[in-house]
């Protein structure tokens, strides 16, 4: 198993979830608000990368988004691609059809959600998920694909993820960010440092995403290690109907900068279009 390249990265990047804004698409048949577009100005603004979560109810990314926004990222060098999903579903026939297509895909992250699931809530079971796991996170990373998976804070976990074959595990912070405003905040926050560092011992790399926002972020990075990505929709979304997207991608950036004590070397990068395949952002 070959070592995550950004395993010790002292930068997190800010990976952009879209679902939100096809939900609000999918209302009527006018094509607005625009995923691309969506995804065009969060990545001029500095995002790191795009995430995009194509259940196969299509209630919010549709399958034809996956590809328009792998084109978009084509244009993009060193910002990367995230696509979730359940890989027993509908996840890896998308995934070969990208690769198939020529198109950019960075990474896959393995959520064990059910079809008709609201909302992610759980991450993957060891044992019982292994062996049904190992042969698509191998046919995942055959297609050049590195490999998330979406797993609870449990230290014991992170060894059994590695041991299977993974690349990174994504962190589920809905606890963590359930428990914000209450006494059980600072023992929350110690279970997803646990995990993480686990998850660094056994040679992962760390992601993180869920229910994170402008409130709760810093705090999570600054007191979780080796955190290489976070995935950010709902509420990001939601800022950017106030903000827009660009003024809440700078502000979500700004959090990350305060956890790591002061401003990014890349800031600057902003509303530029990338010039050449050694610019990027975030680790």
């Amino acid at each position: 198993m070959s070592m995550d390249p950004h395993l010790h990265s002292s930068r997190t990047a800010l990976s952009v979830n879209l679902n939100k804004v096809a939900l609000v698409r999918n209302t009527r048949h006018l094509g607005i608000p625009s995923v691309t577009r969506a995804a065009t100005l969060c990545l001029q603004a500095g995002a790191g990368g795009i995430t995009v979560h194509p259940r196969p109810d299509e209630r919010h990314i549709r399958l034809h988004d996956v590809f328009d926004l792998a084109q978009v990222l084509q244009a993009w060098p060193g910002r990367e691609y995230n696509i979730e999903g359940n890989p027993f579903h509908n996840l890896m026939d998308v995934a070969r059809e990208v690769c198939a297509r020529g198109l950019p895909l960075h990474q896959l992250t393995f959520v064990p959600d059910s079809e008709g699931q609201f909302t992610s809530d759980h991450g993957w079971s060891f044992s019982q998920d292994a062996e049904r796991l190992r042969p698509l996170i191998a046919e995942a990373q055959a297609l050049g694909a590195r490999v998330s998976l979406f797993m609870d804070p449990e230290p014991a976990a992170m060894a059994a993820a590695r041991a299977v074959g993974a690349d990174r595990v994504e962190l589920y912070t809905e606890p963590y960010a359930a428990a914000w405003h209450t006494p059980q905040r600072a023992s929350q926050l110690e279970r997803y440092r646990a995990a993480a560092q686990a998850a660094l011992d056994a040679g992962l790399g760390v992601n993180a995403g869920h229910d994170l926002n402008r409130d709760n972020l810093t705090a999570f990075l600054h007191g979780v290690p080796g955190v290489s990505e976070v995935s950010i929709g709902h509420a990001l979304i939601a800022d950017a109907l106030e903000l827009g997207y660009s003024a809440t991608v700078a502000d979500y950036r700004r959090c990350i900068d305060e956890a790591f004590g002061g401003a990014d070397s890349s800031a600057g990068l902003g509303n530029r279009q990338p010039q050449s395949h050694d610019e990027r952002v975030g680790p």
